[in-house]
Protein backbone atom coordinates (compact mmCIF):
# COMPACT_ATOMS: atom_id res chain seq x y z
CA UNK A 1 0.00 0.00 0.00
CA UNK A 2 1.68 3.36 -1.01
CA UNK A 3 1.55 6.70 1.47
CA UNK A 4 2.09 9.98 -0.03
CA UNK A 5 2.24 11.68 -3.88
CA UNK A 6 -0.83 10.01 -5.61
CA UNK A 7 -1.56 6.86 -3.61
CA UNK A 8 -4.93 7.18 -3.77
CA UNK A 9 -4.42 5.82 -7.78
CA UNK A 10 -1.82 3.98 -7.19
CA UNK A 11 -3.38 2.26 -4.95
CA UNK A 12 -6.42 1.63 -6.80
CA UNK A 13 -4.86 0.43 -10.26
CA UNK A 14 -6.13 -2.86 -11.47
CA UNK A 15 -3.18 -5.91 -10.70
CA UNK A 16 -1.00 -6.52 -13.83
CA UNK A 17 -2.09 -10.47 -13.00
CA UNK A 18 -4.94 -12.42 -12.12
CA UNK A 19 -5.46 -12.98 -8.75
CA UNK A 20 -7.53 -15.76 -8.80
CA UNK A 21 -4.48 -17.80 -10.13
CA UNK A 22 -2.20 -16.49 -7.53
CA UNK A 23 -1.64 -20.32 -5.59
CA UNK A 24 0.15 -18.79 -2.69
CA UNK A 25 1.54 -15.69 -1.37
CA UNK A 26 4.82 -14.76 1.14
CA UNK A 27 4.36 -12.10 3.17
CA UNK A 28 7.84 -11.02 5.32
CA UNK A 29 6.13 -9.15 7.83
CA UNK A 30 2.78 -7.20 9.04
CA UNK A 31 3.79 -3.38 8.07
CA UNK A 32 0.95 -1.93 6.18
CA UNK A 33 3.07 -1.23 3.27
CA UNK A 34 3.79 -4.46 2.58
CA UNK A 35 0.37 -5.92 3.97
CA UNK A 36 -1.88 -3.09 3.30
CA UNK A 37 -3.57 -4.98 -0.29
CA UNK A 38 -3.99 -8.17 0.35
CA UNK A 39 -7.63 -7.51 1.40
CA UNK A 40 -7.79 -5.83 -2.13
CA UNK A 41 -6.47 -8.84 -3.00
CA UNK A 42 -8.98 -10.87 -1.60
CA UNK A 43 -11.66 -8.65 -2.80
CA UNK A 44 -10.49 -9.27 -6.12
CA UNK A 45 -10.20 -13.26 -6.12
CA UNK A 46 -7.34 -14.21 -4.27
CA UNK A 47 -8.15 -17.25 -2.20
CA UNK A 48 -4.66 -18.86 -1.88
CA UNK A 49 -2.25 -19.43 1.06
CA UNK A 50 -0.60 -16.63 2.44
CA UNK A 51 2.76 -18.01 4.09
CA UNK A 52 4.24 -15.93 7.34
CA UNK A 53 5.36 -16.16 10.39
CA UNK A 54 2.95 -16.54 13.80
CA UNK A 55 3.29 -13.19 15.23
CA UNK A 56 3.42 -11.69 11.85
CA UNK A 57 0.04 -13.35 11.20
CA UNK A 58 -1.44 -11.77 14.20
CA UNK A 59 0.13 -8.54 13.70
CA UNK A 60 -1.07 -8.80 10.35
CA UNK A 61 -5.16 -9.43 11.48
CA UNK A 62 -5.34 -6.45 13.32
CA UNK A 63 -3.96 -4.31 11.11
CA UNK A 64 -6.14 -5.22 7.93
CA UNK A 65 -9.08 -4.55 10.20
CA UNK A 66 -7.72 -1.18 11.30
CA UNK A 67 -6.77 -0.11 7.74
CA UNK A 68 -10.43 -1.38 6.26
CA UNK A 69 -11.93 0.13 9.60
CA UNK A 70 -10.20 3.31 7.78
CA UNK A 71 -10.71 2.75 4.46
CA UNK A 72 -14.79 2.22 5.05
CA UNK A 73 -14.95 5.63 6.98
CA UNK A 74 -13.26 7.59 4.78
CA UNK A 75 -15.31 6.44 1.52
CA UNK A 76 -18.09 7.56 3.94
CA UNK A 77 -16.37 10.95 4.47
CA UNK A 78 -15.47 11.96 0.86
CA UNK A 79 -19.00 10.75 -0.15
CA UNK A 80 -20.93 12.82 2.69
CA UNK A 81 -18.73 15.69 1.29
CA UNK A 82 -19.93 15.29 -2.22
CA UNK A 83 -23.44 15.83 -1.26
CA UNK A 84 -22.62 18.68 0.43
CA UNK A 85 -21.45 20.45 -2.79
CA UNK A 86 -23.87 18.69 -4.49
CA UNK A 87 -22.08 16.28 -6.41
CA UNK A 88 -24.27 12.95 -6.24
CA UNK A 89 -20.94 10.95 -5.79
CA UNK A 90 -20.83 7.91 -3.69
CA UNK A 91 -17.20 6.84 -3.05
CA UNK A 92 -16.24 3.18 -2.36
CA UNK A 93 -13.75 2.27 -0.09
CA UNK A 94 -10.56 0.87 -1.36
CA UNK A 95 -11.81 -2.39 0.58
CA UNK A 96 -14.19 -3.25 3.60
CA UNK A 97 -13.82 -5.03 6.97
CA UNK A 98 -15.46 -7.93 5.37
CA UNK A 99 -13.01 -8.03 2.54
CA UNK A 100 -9.84 -7.93 5.78
CA UNK A 101 -11.97 -10.60 7.60
CA UNK A 102 -12.06 -13.05 4.62
CA UNK A 103 -7.85 -12.71 4.63
CA UNK A 104 -7.42 -13.88 8.31
CA UNK A 105 -8.61 -17.14 7.24
CA UNK A 106 -6.00 -17.69 4.43
CA UNK A 107 -2.52 -17.11 6.89
CA UNK A 108 -0.88 -19.91 6.93
CA UNK A 109 1.58 -19.36 10.15
CA UNK A 110 5.33 -20.47 10.14
CA UNK A 111 8.51 -20.51 12.62
CA UNK A 112 11.64 -19.27 11.93
CA UNK A 113 14.60 -21.56 11.01
CA UNK A 114 11.97 -24.58 9.63
CA UNK A 115 12.86 -25.76 6.43
CA UNK A 116 8.84 -26.44 4.92
CA UNK A 117 7.57 -27.81 1.41
CA UNK A 118 5.21 -26.27 -1.15
CA UNK A 119 4.92 -28.72 -3.41
CA UNK A 120 6.34 -28.88 -7.04
CA UNK A 121 9.83 -28.73 -6.38
CA UNK A 122 9.61 -25.55 -4.03
CA UNK A 123 11.20 -25.64 -0.78
CA UNK A 124 11.49 -22.16 1.88
CA UNK A 125 12.37 -21.00 4.94
CA UNK A 126 11.88 -18.07 6.86
CA UNK A 127 14.53 -16.26 9.12
CA UNK A 128 14.84 -13.20 11.29
CA UNK A 129 14.78 -10.26 9.60
CA UNK A 130 15.39 -8.06 12.54
CA UNK A 131 13.09 -5.46 11.87
CA UNK A 132 9.44 -5.63 13.68
CA UNK A 133 8.29 -8.87 15.64
CA UNK A 134 7.83 -11.18 13.30
CA UNK A 135 9.60 -10.21 10.32
CA UNK A 136 11.19 -12.61 7.81
CA UNK A 137 13.83 -12.77 5.12
CA UNK A 138 12.49 -15.66 2.78
CA UNK A 139 14.67 -18.53 1.56
CA UNK A 140 13.16 -20.42 -1.39
CA UNK A 141 14.68 -23.01 -3.37
CA UNK A 142 13.02 -23.99 -6.53
CA UNK A 143 13.42 -26.31 -10.00
CA UNK A 144 13.11 -25.01 -13.38
CA UNK A 145 15.93 -27.91 -14.47
CA UNK A 146 18.03 -30.69 -12.86
CA UNK A 147 19.66 -27.79 -10.99
CA UNK A 148 17.93 -26.58 -7.94
CA UNK A 149 18.06 -22.74 -7.41
CA UNK A 150 17.87 -20.52 -4.83
CA UNK A 151 16.32 -17.05 -4.79
CA UNK A 152 16.29 -14.75 -1.28
CA UNK A 153 13.93 -12.18 -0.36
CA UNK A 154 15.29 -9.93 2.13
CA UNK A 155 11.91 -8.23 3.14
CA UNK A 156 13.08 -5.49 5.28
CA UNK A 157 16.29 -5.57 6.95
CA UNK A 158 16.62 -3.90 10.85
CA UNK A 159 19.74 -2.78 12.28
CA UNK A 160 21.82 -4.30 14.72
CA UNK A 161 20.50 -3.46 18.26
CA UNK A 162 17.28 -2.61 17.45
CA UNK A 163 15.19 -3.35 21.16
CA UNK A 164 13.24 -5.72 21.42
CA UNK A 165 14.14 -7.96 18.87
CA UNK A 166 17.23 -10.35 17.98
CA UNK A 167 19.80 -9.05 15.28
CA UNK A 168 18.83 -9.86 11.65
CA UNK A 169 20.23 -13.12 10.78
CA UNK A 170 22.92 -13.54 7.64
CA UNK A 171 22.43 -16.07 4.44
CA UNK A 172 25.22 -17.39 3.00
CA UNK A 173 24.25 -18.16 -0.64
CA UNK A 174 21.94 -17.34 -3.06
CA UNK A 175 21.56 -17.25 -6.80
CA UNK A 176 19.71 -14.51 -6.89
CA UNK A 177 18.70 -11.67 -3.86
CA UNK A 178 15.68 -9.63 -3.85
CA UNK A 179 16.26 -6.68 -1.38
CA UNK A 180 15.71 -3.65 0.02
CA UNK A 181 17.50 -0.19 0.59
CA UNK A 182 15.52 2.18 2.15
CA UNK A 183 18.40 3.78 3.62
CA UNK A 184 21.00 2.31 1.02
CA UNK A 185 22.46 5.93 1.07
CA UNK A 186 22.66 7.14 4.68
CA UNK A 187 23.86 6.30 7.64
CA UNK A 188 22.07 6.40 11.16
CA UNK A 189 23.53 7.90 14.81
CA UNK A 190 23.85 4.83 16.64
CA UNK A 191 21.21 4.15 19.05
CA UNK A 192 22.61 5.65 22.81
CA UNK A 193 23.06 8.78 20.94
CA UNK A 194 19.65 8.40 19.74
CA UNK A 195 18.11 7.66 22.99
CA UNK A 196 19.96 10.64 24.45
CA UNK A 197 18.87 12.98 22.09
CA UNK A 198 15.31 11.80 22.95
CA UNK A 199 15.74 12.15 26.65
CA UNK A 200 17.34 15.53 26.19
CA UNK A 201 14.48 16.39 23.75
CA UNK A 202 11.89 15.57 26.29
CA UNK A 203 13.26 17.23 29.32
CA UNK A 204 13.83 20.83 27.29
CA UNK A 205 10.20 20.48 25.98
CA UNK A 206 9.29 19.72 30.01
CA UNK A 207 11.33 22.58 31.04
CA UNK A 208 9.66 24.93 28.42
CA UNK A 209 6.39 23.91 29.65
CA UNK A 210 5.01 21.64 26.36
CA UNK A 211 3.94 19.00 25.29
CA UNK A 212 6.13 16.32 23.13
CA UNK A 213 4.24 15.02 19.90
CA UNK A 214 5.56 11.29 18.71
CA UNK A 215 4.25 10.33 15.04
CA UNK A 216 5.16 6.62 15.09
CA UNK A 217 3.70 3.70 13.46
CA UNK A 218 1.56 1.56 15.97
CA UNK A 219 3.18 -1.62 15.13
CA UNK A 220 6.98 -1.77 15.73
CA UNK A 221 8.10 1.90 16.38
CA UNK A 222 5.16 2.39 19.35
CA UNK A 223 6.48 -1.04 21.38
CA UNK A 224 10.08 0.39 20.39
CA UNK A 225 9.28 3.49 22.05
CA UNK A 226 7.51 2.23 25.15
CA UNK A 227 10.79 0.13 25.57
CA UNK A 228 12.94 2.82 25.57
CA UNK A 229 11.21 5.40 27.68
CA UNK A 230 10.85 2.78 30.57
CA UNK A 231 14.66 2.07 29.83
CA UNK A 232 15.07 5.85 30.72
CA UNK A 233 12.99 5.98 34.05
CA UNK A 234 14.26 3.03 35.23
CA UNK A 235 17.43 3.78 35.11
CA UNK A 236 16.86 7.22 36.25
CA UNK A 237 18.03 9.24 33.34
CA UNK A 238 14.22 10.47 33.13
CA UNK A 239 11.81 11.37 36.00
CA UNK A 240 8.25 10.46 36.31
CA UNK A 241 6.91 10.70 32.64
CA UNK A 242 3.43 10.65 31.27
CA UNK A 243 2.89 8.37 28.28
CA UNK A 244 -0.22 8.76 26.15
CA UNK A 245 -0.89 6.03 23.35
CA UNK A 246 -3.30 7.57 21.19
CA UNK A 247 -3.82 4.39 18.67
CA UNK A 248 -6.22 1.25 19.45
CA UNK A 249 -4.52 -0.23 16.77
CA UNK A 250 -1.07 0.50 19.19
CA UNK A 251 -2.86 -0.98 21.90
CA UNK A 252 -3.75 -4.67 20.30
CA UNK A 253 0.04 -4.48 18.82
CA UNK A 254 1.68 -4.42 22.63
CA UNK A 255 -0.59 -7.04 23.56
CA UNK A 256 0.83 -9.10 20.62
CA UNK A 257 3.85 -8.04 20.95
CA UNK A 258 3.55 -9.20 24.80
CA UNK A 259 1.75 -12.31 24.00
CA UNK A 260 5.26 -13.50 21.63
CA UNK A 261 8.44 -13.48 23.82
CA UNK A 262 9.93 -16.59 22.17
CA UNK A 263 11.57 -13.68 19.53
CA UNK A 264 12.63 -11.08 21.64
CA UNK A 265 16.14 -10.57 22.17
CA UNK A 266 17.73 -11.63 25.67
CA UNK A 267 17.67 -7.77 27.59
CA UNK A 268 14.00 -8.03 26.25
CA UNK A 269 13.29 -11.15 28.14
CA UNK A 270 14.85 -10.40 30.77
CA UNK A 271 13.03 -6.39 31.12
CA UNK A 272 9.33 -8.34 30.77
CA UNK A 273 10.64 -10.43 33.25
CA UNK A 274 11.22 -8.01 35.62
CA UNK A 275 8.11 -6.14 34.79
CA UNK A 276 9.47 -2.73 36.23
CA UNK A 277 7.48 0.15 34.84
CA UNK A 278 8.29 2.58 38.16
CA UNK A 279 7.56 6.05 37.24
CA UNK A 280 5.95 5.68 34.14
CA UNK A 281 2.55 6.84 33.47
CA UNK A 282 0.93 5.04 30.53
CA UNK A 283 -2.55 5.93 29.28
CA UNK A 284 -3.78 3.78 26.39
CA UNK A 285 -6.64 5.59 24.55
CA UNK A 286 -9.86 3.83 22.60
CA UNK A 287 -12.42 6.45 22.14
CA UNK A 288 -12.66 9.21 20.53
CA UNK A 289 -13.97 11.82 23.35
CA UNK A 290 -10.36 10.16 25.31
CA UNK A 291 -8.45 11.22 22.43
CA UNK A 292 -9.86 14.47 22.61
CA UNK A 293 -8.89 15.36 26.07
CA UNK A 294 -5.28 14.81 25.55
CA UNK A 295 -5.38 18.24 23.31
CA UNK A 296 -6.48 19.58 26.65
CA UNK A 297 -3.56 18.92 28.20
CA UNK A 298 -1.24 21.81 28.01
CA UNK A 299 2.24 20.50 29.32
CA UNK A 300 4.07 17.58 30.39
CA UNK A 301 2.60 15.08 27.71
CA UNK A 302 4.39 12.74 25.85
CA UNK A 303 1.63 11.99 22.71
CA UNK A 304 2.14 8.88 20.76
CA UNK A 305 0.08 8.95 18.07
CA UNK A 306 -0.30 7.23 14.04
CA UNK A 307 -0.04 7.88 10.89
CA UNK A 308 4.29 7.91 11.63
CA UNK A 309 4.20 9.75 8.22
CA UNK A 310 1.05 12.02 9.63
CA UNK A 311 -0.92 10.88 6.38
CA UNK A 312 -4.03 10.19 8.58
CA UNK A 313 -5.27 9.11 11.98
CA UNK A 314 -5.27 11.08 15.28
CA UNK A 315 -1.48 12.60 15.42
CA UNK A 316 -3.09 15.27 12.92
CA UNK A 317 -5.57 16.49 15.53
CA UNK A 318 -2.61 16.22 17.96
CA UNK A 319 -0.57 18.47 15.48
CA UNK A 320 -3.44 20.96 15.10
CA UNK A 321 -3.27 21.52 18.60
CA UNK A 322 0.64 21.46 18.97
CA UNK A 323 2.89 22.05 16.29
CA UNK A 324 2.01 25.91 16.38
CA UNK A 325 2.90 26.29 19.89
CA UNK A 326 6.67 27.15 20.22
CA UNK A 327 6.95 25.51 24.00
CA UNK A 328 6.20 21.90 22.90
CA UNK A 329 8.51 19.62 20.38
CA UNK A 330 7.49 17.12 17.98
CA UNK A 331 9.76 14.24 17.38
CA UNK A 332 10.13 11.96 14.13
CA UNK A 333 11.12 8.63 15.01
CA UNK A 334 10.68 7.16 11.77
CA UNK A 335 10.91 7.34 7.80
CA UNK A 336 8.97 10.14 6.48
CA UNK A 337 7.81 9.32 2.68
CA UNK A 338 8.09 12.02 0.02
CA UNK A 339 4.72 13.74 -0.50
CA UNK A 340 3.80 13.03 3.08
CA UNK A 341 3.11 15.66 5.46
CA UNK A 342 5.83 14.42 7.91
CA UNK A 343 8.32 15.06 4.63
CA UNK A 344 6.85 18.37 4.79
CA UNK A 345 7.81 19.05 8.42
CA UNK A 346 11.29 17.95 8.15
CA UNK A 347 12.23 19.68 5.25
CA UNK A 348 11.67 22.86 6.98
CA UNK A 349 8.14 24.52 6.04
CA UNK A 350 6.91 27.30 8.11
CA UNK A 351 3.04 26.50 7.61
CA UNK A 352 1.44 23.73 7.02
CA UNK A 353 -2.20 22.16 5.99
CA UNK A 354 -3.38 19.70 8.88
CA UNK A 355 -6.87 18.82 9.04
CA UNK A 356 -7.58 21.65 5.94
CA UNK A 357 -6.72 23.99 7.86
CA UNK A 358 -3.37 26.05 7.78
CA UNK A 359 -0.88 25.64 10.82
CA UNK A 360 2.06 27.72 11.41
CA UNK A 361 5.48 24.75 12.36
CA UNK A 362 6.44 26.74 15.96
CA UNK A 363 7.19 23.92 17.60
CA UNK A 364 10.54 22.09 18.11
CA UNK A 365 11.18 19.74 15.17
CA UNK A 366 13.20 16.79 15.85
CA UNK A 367 14.77 14.38 13.73
CA UNK A 368 15.91 11.30 15.12
CA UNK A 369 16.51 8.44 12.88
CA UNK A 370 18.52 6.10 15.09
CA UNK A 371 15.47 4.52 15.98
CA UNK A 372 14.77 3.66 12.62
CA UNK A 373 14.09 0.09 12.83
CA UNK A 374 15.56 -0.70 8.90
CA UNK A 375 19.51 -1.02 8.46
CA UNK A 376 21.28 1.51 7.19
CA UNK A 377 23.99 1.83 4.26
CA UNK A 378 26.54 0.29 6.37
CA UNK A 379 24.75 -2.38 7.68
CA UNK A 380 22.88 -3.25 4.48
CA UNK A 381 26.04 -3.76 2.88
CA UNK A 382 27.09 -5.79 5.50
CA UNK A 383 24.37 -8.28 5.24
CA UNK A 384 25.01 -8.64 1.42
CA UNK A 385 28.65 -9.52 2.30
CA UNK A 386 27.52 -12.37 3.96
CA UNK A 387 26.86 -13.72 1.07
CA UNK A 388 29.90 -16.33 0.03
CA UNK A 389 28.84 -16.60 -3.90
CA UNK A 390 28.12 -13.42 -6.34
CA UNK A 391 24.47 -13.33 -6.72
CA UNK A 392 22.42 -11.39 -9.01
CA UNK A 393 21.05 -8.61 -6.67
CA UNK A 394 17.73 -6.84 -6.94
CA UNK A 395 17.20 -3.50 -5.62
CA UNK A 396 13.91 -2.32 -4.44
CA UNK A 397 11.85 -0.62 -1.70
CA UNK A 398 13.59 2.46 -1.60
CA UNK A 399 12.97 6.06 -3.25
CA UNK A 400 14.48 5.82 -7.03
CA UNK A 401 17.43 8.31 -6.28
CA UNK A 402 18.58 6.05 -3.24
CA UNK A 403 18.01 2.71 -4.96
CA UNK A 404 20.23 4.12 -7.74
CA UNK A 405 22.93 5.27 -5.93
CA UNK A 406 23.10 1.75 -3.53
CA UNK A 407 23.13 -0.41 -6.46
CA UNK A 408 26.90 2.05 -7.91
CA UNK A 409 28.01 1.25 -4.68
CA UNK A 410 26.98 -2.66 -4.52
CA UNK A 411 28.38 -2.90 -7.85
CA UNK A 412 31.88 -1.14 -6.81
CA UNK A 413 32.30 -3.04 -3.39
CA UNK A 414 31.22 -6.57 -4.45
CA UNK A 415 30.90 -6.63 -8.04
CA UNK A 416 27.53 -8.10 -7.70
CA UNK A 417 25.82 -7.61 -11.01
CA UNK A 418 23.08 -5.46 -10.08
CA UNK A 419 19.46 -4.40 -11.22
CA UNK A 420 16.88 -1.46 -9.95
CA UNK A 421 13.45 -3.00 -11.53
CA UNK A 422 10.85 -0.13 -12.91
CA UNK A 423 7.21 -0.73 -12.46
CA UNK A 424 5.75 -3.64 -14.40
CA UNK A 425 9.53 -4.50 -15.68
CA UNK A 426 9.90 -8.62 -15.66
CA UNK A 427 12.55 -11.12 -15.52
CA UNK A 428 13.55 -14.77 -15.85
CA UNK A 429 15.24 -16.64 -12.87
Amino acid sequence: MHQGKDSYSVNRAPFPFNPDEIEAMFLTHAHIDHSGLIPRLVEKGFRGSIITTAATADLSSVMLMDSAHIQEKDAEWLTKKSFRTGEDIVHEPLYTTDDARAVLKLFNKKGYGKMEQLGKGIRYRFNDAGHILGSGTLELWYHDSAAEKKIVFSGDIGKKGNPIINDPQRIESADYVVMESTYGNRLHKSMEESITELAEAIKMTFKRGGNVVIPSFAVGRTQDILYILNKLVHEGRLKTIAIYVDSPLAEEATKIYLAHPEVYDEEARRILKERKTNGLSMHFTESVAESQKINTIRSGAVIIAGSGMCEGGRIQHHLKHNLWRPECSVIFVGFQAEGTLGREIIGGSKKVLVLGEPIAVRAGIYTINGFSAHADQKELLEWLGGFVNKPDVFIVHGEESVSLEFSETVRARYGFITHVPVQGEEFEI
